[in-house]
């Protein structure tokens, strides 16, 4: 078990499948915790590690220092801060809000100014990388946004579940920078599923590619953790997040002048897979343009040996 790092008082909302092992993770790094979820179920397996399970958002707030949140949007975090019996009605002067959740930064800046004005409360946008299974293992990328004693005074606390987090900013800054690595994110995506597509047309047997590019320029963690699965036709997640994601980043190109030409056309794939229904494949989706099952070589065939070639003699 690790030791615990901070004295204050941790209240969690948002238990869903990255929110719920951030949390355990919380749990037992030996810090006092409370939670809620907006939808039953989630907290019972809290509940039987003895956990306080709240009534809701404004009564966890009321005996916590630091509110975490890990919710859907924007829209949920705005209603769980500022709606009816949400943090900011009962939480007290001092207390951080610890958005881990993907939102939109000018939307965020707006938050955290309208806390600290109306009710003097602090704000920390910490948006996180690395899936659920980074969460489970404690190796997270957190992208933290916020005045630099708000965003030191939680570092114990994300350090629980994260292996890195980077101060890179004021409040919106951590939530920008989420943009951008969902830009580098699902491009990558997109080009690595029409790569491999174009690989395996030409004969070549596509999970041999994955392997052959350790170690030249072309090498990456995408291409090692998603690589294989998206040959197999096995990558899965979100696609109504991956949509909801891109979405951020275009808009965040508009209101900031920057041409994102590439990342425009990478959000129409993806909103192209989610028209044909496909909401479950995430990263996987631009594969599924291609294929909707594993990705399997062709046999070569030269130009000169095609049907109708002029140059048959």
């Amino acid at each position: 078990m690790l030791t615990k790092s901070s004295a204050d008082s941790i209240g969690f909302i948002g238990l869903g499948d990255i929110g719920a092992p951030m949390a355990f993770r919380i749990l037992e790094a030996g810090h006092a915790l409370r939670v809620w979820n907006r939808g039953p179920g989630r907290s019972d397996a809290f509940a039987a590690r003895g956990v306080p399970v709240a009534a809701s958002a404004a009564d966890l707030a009321a005996s916590c220092d630091v509110v975490c949140l890990c919710v859907s949007n924007t829209e949920a975090v705005q209603e769980v801060v500022f709606g009816p019996g949400g943090v900011a009605a009962s939480g007290r002067e001092g207390l951080v809000v610890l958005d881990l959740s993907t939102t939109h930064p000018v939307r965020t800046q707006e938050m955290a100014t309208r806390l600290a004005e109306a009710h003097r409360m602090r704000w920390v946008d910490a948006p996180v990388s690395g899936g659920p299974a980074g969460a489970r293992a404690g190796t997270l990328a957190v992208f933290a946004g916020g005045e630099t004693a708000d965003v030191e005074r939680v570092r114990p606390l994300l350090m629980s579940f994260a292996g890195r987090v980077t101060h890179m900013g004021a409040n919106g800054c951590g939530m920008a920078m989420k943009a951008c690595n969902q830009i580098l994110s699902f491009t990558n995506a997109a080009v690595a599923a029409e790569m491999l597509h174009m690989a395996a047309r030409f004969g070549i047997d596509p999970a041999l590619v994955p392997e052959a590019i350790v170690g030249g320029f072309a090498d990456s963690s995408f291409m090692r953790h998603y690589g294989q699965r998206l040959v197999d036709g096995t990558a899965t997640g979100s696609t109504v997040t991956a949509v909801k994601d891109m979405d951020i980043a275009t808009d965040l190109g508009r209101s900031t002048g920057s041409p994102l030409p590439v990342t425009g056309l990478v959000a129409s794939l993806f909103k192209l897979a989610l028209a044909q229904g496909d909401r479950n494949s995430g990263l996987g989706a631009p594969m599924r343009l291609y294929a909707q099952g594993p990705l399997v070589a062709r046999q070569a065939q030269s130009t000169s040996s095609k049907a109708g070639s002029p140059d048959t003699k």
